[in-house]
């Protein structure tokens, strides 16, 4: 069976702390101290009502083996469970988890397993993610876990990079001043915050900052005068 979400190689931020319970009913097998192993994590067992993996205030995730997919999809119970994800107020994902082999002798049809995947994707808008093992699927659910906690932050991706072009913008407008090198820059913009706000700081105020001596305050303020 081919994976209909590819996982990428995960590097998880350890920065951002998260809570994550996981239901008492659970198989571990390891898991749980993957988790722990990924530091900033503190992981609670207690019961579930829904999913069997909740980033508190980020999502939920419901983990199924393959061999166990493919019971719930005969038995009617993946499409049950999908409800249920649906009405939740957090985004909720499903992981399946293992290898082809494990399907060996369920006598399932791959149409089957497709058509199930589809309806879960695309029908209940259920992100479908594929793990090899318990230390995959760790890793997938600390890293959404992190991705989301980061969104609700109002970080997105390449805000840091934007945030360090803009910082080196400002530094080389400020190593125009006389007597100005990337030093004193850097602690002129750490101390006023803006260019615009050295621009028009008074010599005393410009002296306050550390390697700035009157002749240097004065000789910025006649070069912007």
């Amino acid at each position: 069976m081919n994976s209909t979400v590819i996982c990428p190689d995960i590097c998880p931020d350890r920065a951002l702390p998260l809570q994550i319970l996981v239901d008492d009913r659970e198989q571990d097998e390891g898991l749980i101290a993957s988790l722990e192993a990924r530091g900033s994590v503190s992981v609670t067992r207690r019961r579930l009502t829904v999913g069997d993996y909740e980033v508190v205030g980020c999502a939920v995730f419901e983990r199924k083996r393959l061999a166990d997919f493919a019971v719930s999809i005969q038995d009617g119970r993946l499409f049950r469970q999908a409800v249920r994800l649906t009405g939740l107020a957090t985004p909720a994902a499903i992981i399946l988890e293992g290898r082809a082999r494990d399907l060996e002798g369920c006598g399932m049809r791959r149409e089957s397993f497709q058509g199930a995947i589809l309806s879960l994707s695309l029908v209940f808008r259920i992100p479908v993610f594929r793990s090899l093992g318990p230390d995959e699927t760790a890793a997938l659910i600390v890293y959404a876990g992190r991705q989301l906690r980061r969104q609700e932050e109002g970080w997105t991706p390449g805000h840091h990079r934007r945030l360090k072009r803009k910082r080196s913008i400002q530094v080389r407008l400020l190593c125009g001043l006389p007597g100005i090198g990337r030093a004193r820059a850097m602690k002129l913009l750490d101390r006023f915050g803006t260019p615009q706000s050295v621009f028009t700081a008074e010599p005393k105020a410009l002296q306050a900052v550390e390697g700035i001596g009157e002749k240097t305050a004065f000789a910025i303020r006649w070069a912007l005068e």
